[in-house]
């Protein structure tokens, strides 16, 4: 059942309303020096390229689809968001989600469990949403607490509400190039991509992270090929984690067009480990202490601060809430236009917003 309502991911739209944001490939190179950005020519120093702009582009986007999916006479899409335990940044994250969906019309829920939960009464829980006509789309936040096996809440979610992407249906048709949800922050870095203009064909791009949430998909995106039915990026994809050596790392960063950083440790990337010209992409989000400040501060993977880079450098971040490209915007933004589950899905490239 899960397989054909994938088969035609459009099916079960009506006439009167076309595809939404159907997922599109990269752009081939132009005449412009292929693999470059968009650049001033009047400065040689880097260029932090703010995504507040773009969130709010992906916002109204969605937010349209969303009015012209209820004008055909269909039910608003809501999502259902369960939250265990009483983790902060979880807490933190549902909010924005919710947030993200009533910015869009998208109405929501939050259904707390306590932290003790057995996992039978949660995957009941899940069973109870999949079945439930007027819920769109369901997302479990993560982590779960460790009496809980998160794959087995994951892949309990029918593949068709999973907002997350994290059912193994949906990861294996990523892998195979189909069209699926696909996790928040890969399409988020899809987005961004696509949207600066950034070039991937025949590049090479070093994705440094390797979980299968952020990293794999990511990486699987820009290596795949474009003219699949999910196109992809048609990249030389290097993957690196945090146990690569640092002089390797620092052998295929120097070497790629676009670094993508989702390791989870704080200043990873120095500007001398990035060649000019390349596109610096942060995903990451640490909780540090600030001796400035005695409080905790988040912060990227990438270290620009000490070593302000003069060269021409693209440097898109996603992670801090410091930083102008937060992922908590560009991922909700993502997720606003999946919660509609099968009925209103930005079809493969869409989900939550965690890292």
């Amino acid at each position: 059942m899960a397989a054909a309502a994938f088969c035609s991911p459009c099916s079960a739209l009506r006439p009167c309303l076309t595809p939404l944001c159907r997922w599109r490939a990269l752009p081939r190179p132009t005449s412009r020096r292929a693999g470059s950005v968009p650049r001033s020519a009047a400065s040689d120093e880097a260029a932090v390229i703010s995504g507040t702009k773009l969130a709010k582009q992906v916002l109204k986007e969605v937010q349209k689809d969303v009015e012209s999916w209820i004008s055909c006479g269909n039910r608003r899409p809501h999502l259902t968001v369960i939250l265990v335990g009483d983790n902060p940044a979880s807490h933190i994250y549902v909010r924005n989600k919710v947030k993200a969906a009533a910015a869009v019309g998208i109405s929501s829920e939050v259904i707390l469990r306590p932290k003790y939960i057995s996992q039978e009464e949660l995957l009941d829980m899940t069973l109870k949403l999949n079945k439930d006509s007027a819920v769109s789309g369901v997302l479990v936040q993560l982590p779960l607490p460790d009496h809980i096996d998160e794959r087995t809440v994951c892949n309990a979610i029918a593949p068709e509400k999973d907002v997350d992407g994290f059912h193994i249906i949906n990861v294996g048709r990523l892998c195979l190039d189909q069209p699926s949800v696909i996790p928040a922050t890969a399409a988020a870095v899809w987005e961004i991509i696509k949207r600066t203009g950034i070039q991937t064909f025949g590049k090479n791009i070093v994705v440094a992270g390797r979980s299968k949430n952020v990293g794999m998909p990511i990486s699987m995106l820009l290596h795949t090929d474009g003219e699949h039915e999910r196109p992809g990026g048609d990249a030389t994809v290097t993957i690196a984690h945090r146990h690569t050596p640092k002089e390797q790392l620092k052998i295929h960063t120097q070497l790629a067009d676009i670094v993508i950083v989702a390791a989870g440790i704080p200043k990873l990337i120095t500007t001398d480990m990035v060649k000019e010209g390349a596109a610096v992409i942060d995903v990451g989000i640490n909780h540090i202490h600030d001796p400035l400040t005695g409080k905790t501060k988040l912060v990227g993977d990438v270290d620009f601060e000490e070593n302000k880079p003069t060269r021409k450098l693209y440097f898109l971040l996603l992670g801090s809430s410091e930083v102008p490209f937060s992922d908590g915007r560009v991922s909700s933004s993502e997720a606003s236009g999946c919660s509609g589950g099968r009925r209103l899905k930005r079809q493969s490239h869409c989900a939550g917003a965690q890292l």
